[in-house]
C-alpha cells in the first residue's frame, strides 16, 4: 500500500513539505550518520550486494529501537562502532515508513 506521500502531489502540497529546509538543513550530521548505519547494515547482511532495504530481515523495528535505546544508556557506541542512537533513528524511520504505508508494526 502506498502512503499519502507517494501519490502525485500538487505544487501547493509539495511546497508544504520543506524536506530540504525543514529536515536536511536541521539534521545534516544525524542524517549522514543514519546513511552510514544503513550502509553498514547492508554490508553486514548482503555481502557486497547493492544497497537496499530487505524488509524480510527487518521486522522488529520497535523492539530493536528500544533495545538500542537501552544499550545507549549503558554504552553509547555499539560493538561495530556505530552509535546506538543512530540505530534508534534508523529503526524509527523504518517503523514510520511502514506505518505510513499502512503496515502493522
Amino acid at each position: 500500500m502506498k502512503s499519502k506521500y507517494q501519490k502525485t502531489m500538487t505544487s501547493k502540497e509539495r511546497k508544504g513539505m520543506p524536506v530540504f529546509t525543514g529536515v536536511l538543513k536541521y539534521f545534516p550530521d544525524a542524517l549522514k550518520a543514519v546513511s552510514q548505519c544503513s550502509q553498514a547494515g547492508n554490508d553486514q547482511h548482503k555481502n557486497g550486494e547493492k544497497l537496499f532495504w530487505d524488509r524480510a530481515k527487518s521486522g522488529d523495528e520497535l523492539d530493536a529501537l528500544t533495545r538500542h535505546l537501552i544499550d545507549h544508556s549503558q554504552n553509547p557506541i555499539d560493538t561495530d562502532g556505530i552509535a546506538h542512537l543512530t540505530k534508534v533513528c534508523w529503526r524509527s524511520l523504518a517503523a514510520l515508513q511502514k506505518y505510513l504505508e499502512g503496515e502493522d508494526i
